[in-house]
This record gives structure tokens, C-alpha cells and sequence, in this order.
């Protein structure tokens, strides 16, 4: 009996250092367990980081690039609205110039015309003084004429007045020289 009991004891402390060596084992599994588990989580955590990471350098990569797209885009743009601009001004110098040609054309088809309005005037008046004198001249050669034919019309009446006067006289004379005969006759 005693023997059995022994045994029975002996089996129940068998049976427990199993059931405790279980246990430990258990715990043993469970810390490995944990470690493992803990091991891979940190290695995804890593992972997880070294994602985010790549990521973020992807994402800062593009946001440079773009910046920088961004940038040389802007500068394309100031070049191209320089060049607008630098255009623009020739344009506009190039109208001016054509407008102030156009205007100096103008001006000098006016100041010709106006030398021409000028010139004419300057002849017609001219013209008008000669024929003017034209005019004066025939009316004075006229009255010269008129003049000098009065003149000898007066000679001539003068010359006809003194004839007859020479003639009166003669004949008064005649008769004066026949009265007085007549007279020493008687």
C-alpha cells in the first residue's frame, strides 16, 4: 500500500513536473511567440517606414520636379511675353515711323501746293501788271495820237487863219491902193 501510494505520488509529481514543464514550455513558446511577433512588427514597422519614406521622396521628388517644371514653365512664359512685348514696340516704332512719313509726305504735297497756289498768284499778278501796262501804254499811245492830231489841226487852222488873214489883207489892200488911184485920178 504504502508502495502504491509512493507511486501514486510519484506519478502525481510526474504528472505535475509535466504539467509545470508544459507549462514552461507554454511560456517558453509564448515569450519565442512574442519575440517573433514583436520581431515582425518591427520589421514591418520598418518597412512600413521605409515605404513612407520612399514615398515621401517620391512625392518631394515630383513636387521639385513640378516646382521646378513650374518654374522653367514661368520663365518660358516672361520669355515669351518679352518677346510679345519686344514685338509690340517694333510694331509700334514702325508705325510711327510710317505714320511720320506719311505725314512729312503729306505735308510736303501741301507746301508744294500751297508754293504752287503762291507761284500762280505771283504770275497772274505779274501778267495782270503787264497787261496793265499794255493797256496804259495803248491808251497813252492813243491820246498821244489824239493829241498830235489836234495839233496839227490846229497848224493847220492856224496856217488856213493866217493864208486868209494874208489874203484879207491883200485884198484890203488892193482895194485901198485901187481907192486911193481912183482919187488921184480925179
Amino acid at each position: 500500500r504504502e508502495k502504491r501510494k509512493e507511486e501514486k505520488r510519484e506519478k502525481k509529481r510526474k504528472v505535475k513536473r509535466e504539467k509545470e514543464e508544459k507549462k514552461r514550455e507554454k511560456k517558453k513558446e509564448e515569450k519565442r511567440e512574442k519575440k517573433r511577433k514583436e520581431k515582425r512588427e518591427r520589421r514591418e514597422k520598418r518597412k512600413e517606414e521605409k515605404r513612407e519614406k520612399r514615398t515621401e521622396k517620391r512625392r518631394e521628388k515630383k513636387t521639385k520636379e513640378k516646382g521646378r517644371e513650374q518654374r522653367e514653365e514661368k520663365r518660358r512664359e516672361k520669355g515669351k511675353q518679352k518677346r510679345r512685348e519686344r514685338r509690340k514696340e517694333k510694331e509700334e516704332k514702325r508705325e510711327k515711323k510710317r505714320k511720320e512719313k506719311r505725314e512729312k509726305k503729306t505735308e510736303k504735297r501741301r507746301e508744294k501746293k500751297r508754293k504752287e497756289k503762291r507761284e500762280k498768284k505771283r504770275k497772274e499778278k505779274r501778267e495782270k501788271k503787264r497787261e496793265e501796262k499794255r493797256e496804259n501804254k495803248k491808251k497813252e499811245e492813243k491820246r498821244e495820237k489824239e493829241r498830235k492830231v489836234k495839233r496839227e489841226k490846229k497848224t493847220k487852222e492856224k496856217r488856213r487863219e493866217k493864208r486868209t488873214e494874208k489874203k484879207e489883207k491883200k485884198r484890203k489892200d488892193a482895194r485901198e491902193k485901187k481907192r486911193k488911184e481912183k482919187r488921184r485920178e480925179k
